[in-house]
């Protein structure tokens, strides 16, 4: 009987050690979860346009090649123009994907949008401005005009230092991102994040 006794709680005692490991588990794994929702609400927060705005001063040249018979014809009309422009350029985090993965506490972000134009301001002084004897400046010239003149911007901003400045305000957003994570125990994983693409201007309308 004292045998049969002593077994039972020792019995007893194994099945309340692993019925207790199994709960404390359970808990753990459900405060992991927890925590990882949160910690993404967090970031989530973080995730929003960066944007960094530059001021350029050009001079752009004009001429009106399409028709060179109404050109031969009509007479040339050419332009010179002086362009201050306004141009913001940046990052859409809101485009962020992530998930978590709980057994490693990593968030995972995907996904990255690449750097855009996210407007150009332009006015325009016109210099020399000339048309043919019957060759005249149409609203579509001018529409043609704007469209070349912001495109002329465009093709300057690389060497302008403003794709740079807004690579290292993304960095700052991941940064913080990854401070929040690291507050409780928790790690950020960004390795997806190229920050050297070409400048998507594809969303840019004159």
């Amino acid at each position: 009987m004292d045998i049969l006794f002593f077994l039972g709680l020792a019995l007893g005692a194994v099945v309340s050690f692993f019925a207790f490991k199994f709960f404390v588990k359970n808990g753990k794994s459900e405060n992991t979860r927890e925590q990882s929702v949160v910690l993404m609400e967090k970031i989530r927060s973080v995730c929003k346009f960066i944007t960094v705005e530059g001021d350029f001063s050009e001079i752009y040249h004009y001429q009106n090649v399409k028709d060179k018979i109404a050109n031969f014809l009509l007479g040339k009309k050419k332009a010179i123009i002086l362009i201050n422009a306004k141009a913001h350029i940046g990052f859409d985090l809101t485009k962020i994907e992530m998930e978590s993965d709980p057994d490693t506490k990593t968030i995972r972000l995907m996904n990255f949008p690449q750097p855009q134009v996210m407007s150009i301001e332009t006015d325009f002084s016109y210099y020399d401005k000339s048309e043919g004897w019957a060759n005249y400046f149409t609203s579509d010239d001018l529409t043609e005009v704007t469209r070349n003149a912001k495109q002329h911007i465009i093709d300057k901003i690389p060497e302008s230092g403003l794709m740079e400045q807004a690579r290292k305000e993304a960095i700052l957003a991941i940064k913080m991102m990854e401070g929040l994570a690291d507050t409780i125990g928790w790690k950020l994983d960004y390795n997806a994040l190229v920050l050297d693409a070409p400048l998507d201007s594809h969303k840019l309308q004159a």
